[in-house]
């Protein structure tokens, strides 16, 4: 019998551990992220320095808004000339403001051993900037330095995509979770992202369903908003924050002959606890608390494993009384209720609501 040069390639794959082939996969993978890694790195690492070449050019100018003016059309058209697009005069501007936002960010980062000399500052540019150029122009916008760090450590830490980082801004995120914490927390939230250690770190006021594409004045059900999220839970996901996985809806359970629905379940791997959601299209009534109670109580006799943490429950309803979640719930229980928007919210109202919590809490402490 005459075998072929293939018909030996293919037996001789046939007899190799197919793990073998998956870690030469993987090594290929992991090193084209590294190089797309390193390009980003080495993108904005340039850009940056652009932009402290033009500043300080335009330093030198007596009249420096007319100089720099002149000087950012000159670079452009010699820059053009030289490598093609890409350097036009909105970009050199863009590298000018890149510049002049990360400034400060750059050189307050501390190495031994090395001077404060330019090859410094390319280098703590380099340890810096782990997101792309695209990144960096969305978080260029944002002129509070706290939150932009906030935006930039979540957008790195949970590998957000340029269009997610913008949802995430757009729909106030920092603002919506600095409303559910107090004030060591937020000041957290500014130094290291979203720090998911508790039942309460996962809340936000409000979460914002605005992907849904459901009008807020439209009549609609539970089973309607459910079915939407559903099919949007991706981007549900992505709302509801780190660590959480999908594992049911309408998730039945029974007892003395009768049957009860949890509209959704979660897990969350930080937590390591199960996250029961149910959804009120209307106000949120005490008897709706009760009935997450008794949903809790039972995954946490029947469902939960020994090694996991206490089932949490999340009411999202339309409207809510803070009065009467406190008075129906024991302090210890581990529900919330949080109310949902189905559109983006107003940014500047909720930095006004931040702010007035901010200062009533100084406030109330400085009594203390």
């Amino acid at each position: 019998m005459v075998i072929n040069k293939y018909e030996m390639n293919q037996a001789t794959v046939l007899t190799v551990d197919h793990t073998f082939y998956e870690n030469a996969a993987n090594l290929i993978a992991e090193s084209r992220k590294m190089v797309a890694s390193t390009a980003n790195t080495v993108i904005c690492v340039t850009n940056f320095e652009i932009g402290r070449m033009i500043v300080q050019e335009e330093q030198k100018g007596q009249n420096r808004a007319k100089y720099g003016i002149t000087l950012i059309k000159a670079l452009s058209e010699y820059l053009t000339s030289q490598f093609g697009k890409g350097f036009s005069e909105t970009n050199l501007r863009s590298f000018r403001k890149f510049y002049l936002t990360y400034k400060e960010q750059i050189e307050n980062i501390q190495f031994e051993n090395i001077e404060n000399n330019d090859l410094a500052i390319q280098q703590k540019a380099s340890a810096e900037f782990k997101l792309s150029w695209s990144h960096y122009q969305v978080l260029m916008r944002i002129s509070d330095k706290k939150i932009r760090k906030f935006y930039e450590i979540e957008a790195f830490q949970s590998q957000w995509s340029v269009p997610q980082l913008k949802r995430q801004y757009n729909s106030s995120l920092y603002e919506r979770l600095a409303l559910s914490r107090n004030k060591e927390e937020v000041l957290q939230l500014a130094n290291e992202g979203q720090v998911i250690e508790k039942p309460q770190d996962v809340l936000k006021n409000p979460f914002v369903l605005e992907f849904l594409g459901m009008e807020e004045k439209a009549v609609y059900s539970e089973s309607d908003l459910e079915s939407a999220i559903i099919s949007k839970l991706q981007k549900f996901l992505l709302e509801l924050g780190k660590g959480f996985l999908f594992e049911a809806r309408q998730k039945r359970f029974s007892f003395d002959e009768k049957n009860f629905y949890v509209d959704l379940v979660f897990y969350n791997r930080l937590l390591q606890c199960y996250v029961l959601i149910d959804l009120k299209t209307e106000e949120l009534r005490h008897q709706d608390l009760g009935q997450m109670q008794m949903y809790v109580n039972y995954f946490d006799k029947y469902v939960k494993q020994d090694f996991e943490k206490p089932t949490i429950g999340i009411l999202l309803c339309k409207e809510k009384t803070d009065s009467i979640v406190q008075l129906t719930l024991p302090p210890d229980a581990n529900i919330y209720a949080s109310e949902y928007s189905l559109y983006l919210p107003d940014k500047t109202l909720l930095q006004k609501k931040l702010d007035e919590w901010t200062q009533e809490y100084e406030y109330n402490q400085s009594k203390l």
